[in-house]
């Protein structure tokens, strides 16, 4: 069987016609404060995804505001949010809710080591390289 999502209790379809008031109560409070102090680049980026809506466009949303809350209204849309070097794309789904755009974009890469180097110690290149 299916597993059903579901966020603090309602269906990802209850949150479509949903309005910021009804939304704050539902999240956790650090996520509420910050909705409620939006600032120039939240209230810039919030121009943005209505511009989006209203051209019906399936373009990215390209940002820099990592620490913008998602919004049930941003349901479906997608962002490129930069990480410092790039930005990396991905689609908002009911489960993003309640978390902020730089959860999905890492600024880190995971680090590999490889064999020792030049004038490594001598008890090192007896090590397995894997």
């Amino acid at each position: 069987m299916a597993r059903i999502f579901t966020f603090r209790g309602k269906q990802p379809e209850e949150f479509k016609g949903m309005t910021v008031e009804k939304y704050l109560p539902l999240i956790r409070s650090r996520e509420r404060r910050a909705i409620k102090r939006m600032g120039v680049q939240y209230k810039e980026l919030s121009a943005k995804v209505e511009e989006v809506k209203k051209s019906g466009g399936t373009e990215a949303i390209r940002t820099h505001c990592r620490e913008a809350v998602i919004l049930p209204s941003w349901i479906g849309l997608r962002f490129a949010v930069h990480n410092g070097k790039e930005f990396k794309e991905f689609t908002i789904s009911a489960e993003h809710m309640g978390h902020r755009l730089g959860e999905f974009s890492h600024t880190t890469k995971h680090v590999v080591h490889s064999a020792p180097g030049i004038r490594a110690t001598r008890g090192s290149k007896f090590l397995a390289v894997k």
